[in-house]
């Protein structure tokens, strides 16, 4: 069942990891002992930062908001192949083609994935604005990572659809899905981190 992309208001990499350690060290005045070393693994990701104790040390982990690129080859696509359809006199296949380019090209320009640290929304807009309820199943836009089930990308090399199934909707599970209008691969990065590996979809 498609989910808010279509629906939102009319529709909706790890970049490079950078990982830096920070040591300090107290020492007394009087004797040059150790007082304190405390080592910390800093992991950048796109905004985020993550901050971990080495030596096992329960330090609380705080992941900032990631939001993917929009992505426009879909609508580019798909308005190309309606231009050649009609272009060769198949105008019946082409206005159906070409009306969902220009609703997906729309889409694009206004919806976005939002994953903060809790929870993945579908927001519009500059000002990321609510995207109300979803009319397909009802209840807001916006899943919690742990209600997660499992997740695919069709097709990594060239992404056309993303799929999950969570269970906040419905305790039995409810399935989404949306057309990838975002960048590929910042969406697969930032999936596998917050809800974990996907069964069978991975980078190419």
């Amino acid at each position: 069942m498609a989910s808010a992309l279509l629906s939102a208001p009319c529709f909706l990499s790890p970049k490079n990891k950078e990982l830096g350690g920070f040591v300090s060290s107290f020492r007394s005045l009087n004797n040059g002992n150790l007082l304190h070393n405390h080592s910390l693994l800093r992991k950048k990701y796109g905004g985020s930062l993550v901050v971990t104790s080495v030596f096992g040390r329960k330090v609380k982990t705080t992941r900032e908001t990631v939001i993917p690129e929009p992505d426009y080859r879909i609508p580019i696509v798909l308005l190309g192949l309606s231009g050649g359809l009609a272009y060769t006199n198949n105008l019946l296949p082409a206005a159906p083609v070409g009306l969902l380019g220009l609703l997906l090209l729309f889409q694009t320009t206004r919806v976005r994935f939002v994953f903060d640290e809790e929870a993945l929304e579908v927001k519009v807009g500059e000002e990321l604005e609510n995207s109300g309820e979803n009319v397909f199943v009802g209840g807001k836009n916006r899943w919690k990572y742990s209600s997660f089930v499992n997740w695919e990308l069709w097709w990594p090399n060239f992404p056309i659809l993303v799929y999950f199934k969570e269970t906040q909707t419905k305790p039995e599970g409810q399935v989404h899905f949306f057309p990838v209008i975002f960048n590929g691969k910042q969406l697969y990065d930032i999936m596998v981190e917050r809800a974990g590996p996907s069964q069978t979809s991975g980078p190419k």
